[in-house]
C-alpha cells in the first residue's frame, strides 16, 4: 500500500467505510465454507482460508491497540509480532471461524466509532514501526488497513471462483 499524498477526506472516509462493511462482506463471502473448504489454502504454500480469517482477527486487533497508543502516547514504538507463526498455532489452523468472524465485527464496530471521531490533529497522530523504523501517521494506517481487508477479501474469493464454490 502506498498512501496517496496528501491524504484527503475522501480517501479517509473511503477507507472507513471498506472498514466498517468488511465484517458482514467477509461473513457473507465463508459463512457457506464447509472444513475441506476452510482447510484449502488460496495459493500454493499460502495460508488456508480459515488461517486467513484468523490472522485478519489477530492483524486487526494489533491495528485497534497501534491506533490506541499514538493516541495516548508521543510516537510509540509499537510491538510487531511474527504473523506467520501466529498462523501455525493451535487456534489459527484448527479454531472454528465463527469465533473470529465475531471478533471482527466487535472489533471493526469499536475501530469505526473511534476512527469516526478522530479530529484532523489525532489523525496526524504517529507510531514508529521498529522495523526501518518508519514513522506512520493514523491516516495512513488507516488506508493501510482498508488495504489489508480488500486484500485478504481478494484471496478467499479468487479461491471461491477458481474452485467454483
Amino acid at each position: 500500500f502506498t498512501a496517496p499524498q496528501p491524504i484527503t477526506s475522501e480517501n479517509l472516509t473511503e477507507w472507513i467505510k471498506i472498514i466498517e462493511n468488511f465484517p458482514q462482506q467477509l461473513t457473507k463471502l465463508v459463512s457457506k465454507f464447509d472444513d475441506e473448504q476452510l482447510n484449502t489454502p488460496y495459493r500454493l504454500d499460502g495460508w488456508t482460508v480459515r488461517q486467513v480469517i484468523h490472522h485478519i482477527a489477530d492483524s486487526h486487533m494489533n491495528s485497534y491497540i497501534r491506533f490506541k497508543w499514538a493516541l495516548t502516547e508521543n510516537k510509540p514504538i509499537i510491538k510487531p509480532y511474527f504473523e506467520g507463526r501466529w498462523a501455525e498455532l493451535h487456534d489459527g489452523k484448527n479454531g472454528p471461524i465463527l469465533v473470529s468472524l465475531y471478533l471482527i465485527t466487535s472489533l471493526h464496530a469499536r475501530w469505526v466509532l473511534m476512527l469516526k471521531g478522530l479530529t484532523p490533529n489525532e489523525l496526524q497522530h504517529t507510531f514508529i514501526h521498529p522495523y526501518g523504523g518508519r514513522e506512520i501517521t493514523l491516516a495512513e494506517n488507516i488506508g493501510i488497513y482498508a488495504w489489508h481487508c480488500v486484500h485478504h477479501f481478494a484471496h478467499i474469493n479468487n479461491l471461491r471462483k477458481q474452485m467454483n464454490w
